[in-house]
């Protein structure tokens, strides 16, 4: 129960909230009022970074979300041509996180990273459709146990200025594994193939956990 109300926050939320903590002080010193915005603030940091754990299905004939927050996009799409698959059809799902969505993401699926590819862009609003193409993103190329591509999009936003990537080329990991997150306000678009869509545009999706796709 402890741990449902005041969930673990991940490594790099740390210096934020000493951060936030330190504000608050030199807040309070200065008035009452100052201090409440400070501690609302540190709440709001203890809270963005929290890294809940989740049940996962454990079960390859479904992809799970790699992220909390609200489905965007589903639809079909040629391939990134980031890894030369754009005359490949792939079905898309976008799941926008905002500022209050826990932003530590995800493997959808039992599989072996191939390849990681970090591109540099810019800021747009995550919930754009350019956002895709033209912000900062970093992209995991995976194998699933059926011998499919899977792609998942890391997509920095509006507010977000950095991609944590915690998974390395080669690695094997078990569907829900943490991946890494972004920091503050940003997308995660999941390439895929051989699978049915199990989701409709404006529900809302839990990292590890709301099943996105059906063998």
């Amino acid at each position: 129960m402890f741990s449902k109300i005041f969930p673990k926050i991940h490594a790099e939320g740390y210096k934020f909230l000493v951060i936030a903590a330190i504000i608050t002080i030199i807040f309070y010193s200065f008035s009452d009022f100052l201090g409440l915005i400070g501690l609302v603030f540190t709440i709001w940091v203890y809270y963005f970074f929290r890294d809940p754990e989740r049940v996962i299905i454990k079960n390859n004939e479904y992809l799970v979300s790699p992220a909390d927050g609200e489905v965007i996009k589903v639809e079909d799409v040629e391939g990134p041509k980031e890894f030369d698959l754009e005359n490949k059809r792939f079905k898309k799902i976008s799941i926008f996180m905002n500022v209050f969505d826990c932003h530590v993401n995800r493997i959808p699926c039992d599989g072996k990273i191939e390849e990681i590819l970090y591109k540099p862009g810019k800021f747009f609003n995550a919930s754009l459709d350019k956002a895709s193409e033209d912000n900062e993103r970093n992209y995991f190329k995976i194998k699933d146990s059926f011998n499919n591509d899977i792609i998942v999009v890391q997509i920095a936003g509006l507010i977000a200025r950095r991609i944590i990537c915690e998974s390395n080329k080669d690695q094997e990991l078990n569907q829900g594994d943490r991946i890494g997150m972004i920091r503050f306000g940003s997308r995660v678009d999941v390439y895929y193939e051989n699978y049915e869509p199990l989701v409709k545009i404006g529900q809302k999706a839990i990292s590890g956990e709301t099943l996105l796709a059906k063998k």
